[in-house]
């Protein structure tokens, strides 16, 4: 008797998810520490963070974290930091388009 493991069927939503988190990751990376909107970039990650968290995924939730996130990005004033949260914002919208692949 063989076993096989279980394999959790992933959902677009599981998917989203864990592109979320990975746009996440890479934007804590890209905060310098001398930026002057650090505090508010910082608290948005937290409140994004907390939002993962949940157990449901309410996909007007993340789109209205990303309306706020753009917000962020147009009161910086940093060009260069402007540049790198702009490419983050792009990449998060990405990630709440990912769907399963079928295969």
């Amino acid at each position: 008797m063989s076993s096989k493991s279980v394999r959790k069927v992933q959902t677009d939503e599981d998917v989203k998810r864990k592109a979320i988190k990975l746009v996440i990751v890479h934007l804590k990376k890209k905060i310098e520490p001398e930026f002057q909107g650090k505090d508010s970039v910082l608290e948005w990650i937290e409140q994004m963070e907390e939002l993962l968290s949940e157990e449901e995924f309410v996909m007007t939730k993340y789109h209205q974290m990303r309306k706020d996130f753009n917000d962020i990005i147009e009161r910086t004033l940093d060009y260069d930091m402007r540049s790198r949260l702009r490419d983050s914002w792009y990449s998060l919208g990405r990630a709440m388009d990912k769907r399963v692949k079928q295969h």
